[in-house]
């Protein structure tokens, strides 16, 4: 049993290491249908369930210092890739798709959490925001809200379940639909030529990136600790509310970093994605230690809510297709880039050319930066609900 807030912090940094060396070396197919990420919340939330360690003043102190401290610089390093220059050139098209996207799904939480709010418990609309913030954007984004919100870890573990099954079948229904997009495309009537243009420029300018190395690594560790620094100094000197706190200000802070300093030299090097990354997984680990398989005796009816989440989600942008012209790359790669994020926007994007690939890259980075203030917003709204 761990009771020493070093050794826990090492285990946990050891279990996140090695889930991710062994997804890079094996490529098993396990890891095709479960993102390392989750097997790796779910493994220490089994270790957590066993009891490996406890509360410990030494434990909870580690806890809350590196979750509270990495946290704004994760956010900051993750939004260093999201060019808003490169991003608006995507044309006016895509980025309504994507924002349609957004749009739908944000409607598709309000929808079913008015549908279905009295079978949960008074606090569940805080794992549905968080949630939302993860189906906007991605797991920083969930993150990011959680610690905007205060969200207790107990209540995490419904939204990683959530997260993780229902969108690894909505992701193998989107790649099945794949051979339908040329029937889908004559039905709407979309015109895919713009796509193509900005796939291969892309593809050209990320070509030409200048390799990772220790000074760079190094470099921009210290800049992203110095953010994450400032946003909590900043912070501490702006009005709070009840829904405003000080942990809300901080997220913003860093997200605003993040956006202003991608278009500046900084975000021309590289290594912040890994970095961001390396720093990501410690902190799910963190959220998933303080779990409890024990907790999850309403997991069906979650997973159920998800799923219409994803029906309304769909009959809206179908709706939306059909008025706007829209393809079903488009389609696809715009909702995984916000439910799947970076993980899967690029997969889908390749299954219908490698030199979309990019495209997939670039709208899964729109949705970190939309999806914390996303998430804010439908938190909200749940909260009035409930």
């Amino acid at each position: 049993m761990i009771e020493n807030g070093f050794s826990y912090l090492a285990l946990l940094m050891m279990l996140s290491a090695s889930i991710v060396y062994t997804q890079e070396r094996s490529q098993h197919k396990l890891f095709e249908y479960l993102p390392a990420i989750v097997i790796l919340y779910f493994i220490v939330m089994l270790l957590s369930t066993l009891g490996l360690w406890q509360k410990t003043t030494s434990i909870t102190l580690t806890y809350k210092a590196v979750k509270s401290n990495l946290l704004p610089a994760m956010i900051f390093l993750m939004l260093l890739l999201a060019d808003m220059r490169e991003i608006l050139k995507l044309g006016k098209k895509m980025i309504l798709t994507f924002f349609l996207a957004s749009l739908s799904i944000a409607l598709g939480f309000i929808g079913m959490f008015a549908l279905f709010h009295t079978a949960f418990d008074d606090s569940s609309w805080k794992a549905f925001s968080a949630l939302s913030g993860s189906w906007m954007g991605g797991t920083a984004n969930m993150v990011a809200i959680q610690g905007a919100l205060d969200i207790p870890d107990s209540a995490m573990g419904y939204t990683l379940l959530i997260d993780s099954i229902d969108y690894a079948i909505w992701v193998m229904v989107l790649l099945a639909l794949v051979p339908f997009a040329k029937k889908f495309n004559l039905w709407s009537k979309a015109d895919t030529s713009i796509i193509d243009e900005v796939g291969e420029r892309l593809a050209l300018k990320e070509s030409h990136k200048s390799p990772i190395d220790f000074a760079s690594l190094f470099f921009l560790l210290g800049v992203a600790l110095l953010v994450s620094a400032l946003a909590q100094y900043g912070a501490s000197f702006l009005p709070t509310s009840a829904f405003l706190t000080q942990s809300t200000w901080i997220v913003l802070l860093a997200t605003i970093a993040g956006i202003l300093f991608a278009m500046t030299p900084l975000a021309k090097i590289s290594g912040s994605s890994q970095l961001a990354n390396i720093m990501l997984y410690l902190i799910v680990a963190l959220i998933a230690s303080r779990a409890n398989f024990s907790e999850l005796t309403q997991a069906p009816l979650y997973i159920f809510a998800g799923f219409v989440i994803i029906f309304i989600h769909v009959i809206i942008m179908i709706f939306f297709a059909k008025l706007f012209r829209l393809d079903l790359f488009s389609l696809g790669v715009a909702s995984l880039a916000n439910i799947g994020g970076i993980a899967s926007a690029p997969i889908l994007a390749s299954a219908y050319s490698k030199a979309l690939i990019p495209i997939g890259v670039l709208m899964a980075m729109m949705g970190y930066i939309l999806g914390t203030f996303g998430g804010l917003m439908v938190a909200k709204v749940l909260a009035w609900i409930a």
